[in-house]
């Protein structure tokens, strides 16, 4: 692409990706490998964008949140939260179809809370007016920020799908996943075998995406892996910052088990195959 010869933000990033595509075509191979891997990167932040102001407010406001504000932390989360939605469709950086499924992982992922907390899997230990029971309001939004990862990723990498399996298998998969989280709690937990059954469905299926220029292929089962790997991080980070604490972790802050994986690799699968909703045509066997 040729530099705009306008002025503005549009006409500086054409310039800069002119001298990007000189530097790594006038070098040796590896320029070329770092210019994709700077690019890839730089997408999946974007992508990330929802998930990383929210994790930026989680710890920001639990080393910072003054004494005797009119507004609880949590509420405030729930605020902000909303305010960044609305702020993401105003500016087209998400669509409105991607919102509509990303508010469904947002209710289920609330349903759950709802349920568990109640169960004293994990609490949420500050008080709140926007609440259901023992869960805040923006509680929900920490599901919604892996499902805004999905679909923005999707169109930033010219997502597709290669291998993918039948329609119907994986939300079978993916609803069986949902309810052994409440149905665990009263008979034998699946998880096991919902991850061989995950294994067996996606055992060919690639994702095939495009930072840049050149197109790569990577084993869905290492991509969501990865994911979950992520979102694992992600909910150190949230405990840390006090948004919600496990019964270990009453007594001070110690690291998540690597078993919680496992979990968020189920319910990604989950948000994975709601997004595949709005993308239809590229989650086809290709």
């Amino acid at each position: 692409m040729a530099p705009s010869a306008g002025p503005g933000l549009g006409g500086k990033w054409a310039a800069v990706e002119s001298r990007a595509r000189r530097w790594a075509a006038d070098g040796p191979r590896w320029r070329t490998w770092a210019l994709e891997f700077l690019v890839f990167g730089l997408k999946e932040a974007w992508a990330c964008l929802f998930a990383g102001l929210m994790l930026v407010l989680l710890v920001g406001t639990s080393l910072w949140w003054p004494e005797g504000a009119p507004i609880a932390r949590y509420d405030f989360l729930v605020v902000a939260a909303v305010v960044i939605q609305i702020v993401l469709l105003a500016t087209r950086a998400e669509k409105l179809d991607e919102a509509l499924v990303i508010l469904i992982f947002h209710v289920v992922g609330t349903a759950m809370e709802v349920f568990k907390t109640a169960q004293g899997s994990w609490i949420y230990p500050e008080p709140s007016l926007l609440r259901i029971g023992g869960v805040p309001l923006f509680s929900g939004f920490m599901y919604a920020c892996v499902g805004s990862y999905f679909a923005r990723g999707w169109r930033l990498l010219d997502l597709r799908l290669e291998g993918y399996p039948p329609a119907w298998t994986t939300w079978a998969l993916a609803a069986a996943a949902y309810v052994n989280f409440f149905t665990h709690h009263y008979v034998v937990d699946m998880r096991w075998g919902l991850f061989a059954l995950s294994a067996v469905l996606f055992r060919r299926a690639r994702f095939v995406f495009t930072p840049y220029r050149t197109t790569y292929r990577m084993p869905m089962l290492l991509g969501f892996v990865l994911v979950a790997f992520f979102i694992w991080v992600a909910e150190n980070l949230g405990t840390f910052a006090n948004a919600w604490i496990y019964p270990d972790q009453r007594d001070g802050w110690r690291p998540v088990g690597i078993a919680k994986m496992g979990s968020w690799y189920l319910l990604m699968l989950l948000s994975f195959v709601l997004v595949t909703l709005v993308h239809r045509r590229d989650a086809g066997r290709t």
